[in-house]
């Protein structure tokens, strides 16, 4: 009897009982959040502290829903980036689908953005409250990733809650292997938006290569 199961509810030791999937620690995996990172303008920089200073602003008045975060951060970082243009597109609530086939286990669920090729995904965790931890994110994240059509290449995902911001790293080896950047928060003495567009574009270049 195949199990359907909601990607929202899955966890991590469901991932990798089911798909062996494991955390790499080794810096080596995920160089590409680090190595070669585009440069930004001066222009692309007030763009950002003007999108860090609307977000300030929001906070006042919670509570801060996705929409509004997608809306406010998440959509000028995505333009500047270029992903608004050809080649790249974006699907928005786009349903995906994982399947273990020999435990009959299907896992379902819906992304709320989704960019390029299936080879960099972007997710808003689905948060009533501006705190809200990314690791609430992580599994489901991880699941949509899995769900890539070529796992000869690896797949790169963007986990956000508006504030703080990480980035993955899927790849299938001997088994699937994911590792971590670290996190970039917008509050930061420095506005780390920069360095999340650097990071965005870089990826969006390795996406359109490969």
């Amino acid at each position: 009897m195949v199990q359907t199961i909601q990607a929202k509810n899955v966890t991590l030791h469901d991932l990798r009982k089911k798909f062996g999937l494991q955390l790499v620690e080794d810096d080596q995996f995920f160089q590409e959040w680090q190595d070669n990172l585009s440069e930004i303008t001066d222009l692309e920089k007030q763009r950002l502290d003007r999108v860090k200073e609307s977000y300030s602003n929001l906070l006042e008045y919670p509570p801060m829903l996705e929409n509004t975060v997608k809306m406010v951060v998440l959509s000028p970082l995505l333009d500047l980036a270029g992903f608004y243009l050809p080649p790249f597109h974006i699907k928005s609530e786009s349903s995906v689908e994982i399947s273990a086939e020999d435990e009959g286990v299907i896992y379902k669920g819906q992304m709320d953005v989704l960019v390029l090729f299936q080879k960099l995904w972007i997710m808003v965790i689905e948060s009533k409250q501006a705190a809200f931890s990314l690791e609430s994110g992580r599994a489901q994240l991880l699941a949509y990733m899995l769900a890539n059509s070529n796992p000869d290449k690896p797949t790169f995902g963007l986990l956000t809650n508006g504030a703080t911001f990480r980035f993955f790293k899927l790849a299938k080896l001997h088994n699937h292997q994911y590792a971590l950047s670290k996190l970039f928060d917008i509050f930061n003495p420095e506005n780390k938006l920069d360095d999340v567009l650097r990071v965005l574009k870089r990826l969006g270049q390795l996406a359109t290569n490969n």
